[in-house]
């Protein structure tokens, strides 16, 4: 189990940034596989021009970079890039950009992606328009949003109090953030609304393995601050998840994600 430094030791923010990484890197892990998979089938080819947007971690900028080769282009953006300008070597550009506030910072580009961004921002509306604005004729944009209302527990098999406890904690850190928890599904309306065509969607989600286990623990981690001020949990609750969680004791669960595409008219 993971223990958080004490308010104001100099490693605290040392060790927010290696729980961000973790957390990146198992959404990379957990999601990457179905991203490339939609790509692939958007035919996402050497000498595209990519923008990925709130890129968060460098797994999927560098899945695109290596995909499209030295005739395509990949541009990173996000409002904090500290993540990104970490990657080794990472064979993209990188940008703070602030899709709801700011322009494209491209245009006529093949395609655009965003994955677990839109849910999270106020200007959705702002941010859509950048990024369909940003796409050539025929070029397309998936977007891919958790729908937390579809899936919410952590522990679908609530066979005991560990599992109990684990979806009380599920249910408490995804409900107090104020995002729009049912955002996933909307997204094949919003995407015909943007103008797009050919609009289409999945959904995905694991049931259990070690990666969602991971998640579920970077996410607790994450929030706890947030979560004890808030007098929403306890902190012997939180020490407690994360302990059945490090002993391998619960078969955890990650949210829904709706994957949908759409094709700007030529």
């Amino acid at each position: 189990m993971c223990v958080m430094p004490e308010h104001g030791d100099a490693g605290a923010l040392a060790w927010r940034r290696r729980i961000s990484r973790a957390h990146y890197a198992t959404l990379g892990e957990l999601f990457d596989p179905t991203t490339f998979r939609h790509l692939g089938a958007l035919g996402l080819r050497a000498g595209w021009r990519c923008w990925e947007v709130g890129a968060g971690g460098p797994t999927v900028p560098a899945g695109l970079a290596e995909r499209v080769g030295p005739t395509g282009r990949v541009l990173a953006t996000d409002i904090d890039v500290s993540a990104l300008e970490e990657a080794p070597e990472p064979g993209f550009e990188i940008l703070r950009h602030d899709v709801t506030a700011e322009p494209a910072p491209r245009s006529g580009l093949d395609l655009v992606h965003a994955r677990l961004v839109l849910m999270h921002v106020a200007g959705r509306d702002a941010a859509l328009t950048a990024m369909t604005g940003a796409l050539r004729p025929g070029g397309w944009l998936l977007a891919e949003e958790a729908d937390l209302s579809l899936q919410p527990l952590a522990c679908p098999d609530e066979a005991g109090p560990a599992e109990r406890l684990a979806n009380k904690l599920r249910r408490v850190a995804t409900e107090s953030r104020g995002d729009n928890l049912a955002f996933g599904r909307t997204l094949p309306r919003l995407l015909r609304a943007a103008g797009l065509t050919a609009v289409g969607a999945d959904a995905y989600f694991p049931v259990a393995g070690a990666a969602s286990a991971r998640l579920q623990q970077t996410m607790i981690e994450r929030q706890r601050d947030r979560l004890l001020a808030a007098g929403l949990v306890t902190a012997a609750e939180i020490d407690q998840h994360l302990a059945d969680i490090a002993a391998g004791r619960l078969d955890l669960t990650t949210f829904t994600v709706v994957s949908a595409w759409g094709r700007k008219p030529p």
